[in-house]
Formats: C-alpha cells, sequence, structure tokens
C-alpha cells in the first residue's frame, strides 16, 4: 500500500485547502450569477421553456 515518506508541512496543506476552497467559491459564483440572469430573463446561455405562451 502507498504511504507518504515524509509528513506534509502546515503550510502546504494551508495553501493547498485555500486553492480547494477558492475552486468551490468560484463555482458558487458562476451558479449565483446564473441563476440571477434566469431570473430576470437576460440568459443567453440555454433554452428553457417558459409558460408565458
Amino acid at each position: 500500500m502507498a504511504v507518504p515518506k515524509k509528513r506534509t508541512s502546515k503550510t502546504k496543506r494551508k495553501i493547498r485547502h485555500a486553492v480547494w476552497m477558492r475552486k468551490a467559491r468560484v463555482a458558487a459564483d458562476k451558479a449565483l450569477s446564473l441563476a440571477k440572469s434566469v431570473l430576470t430573463g437576460r440568459s443567453n446561455s440555454f433554452y428553457y421553456e417558459t409558460d408565458d405562451q
């Protein structure tokens, strides 16, 4: 079984965690932005059915 040779430093762990959290924040911001554009009717990126007709 694979075992790490040395202990990972706290600094490296914090950096990796920060990168992971930044990616999550960017994904959440994109999702929120898309939801806002759909609600205001300004979205042109995809098609969806409306009950207006």
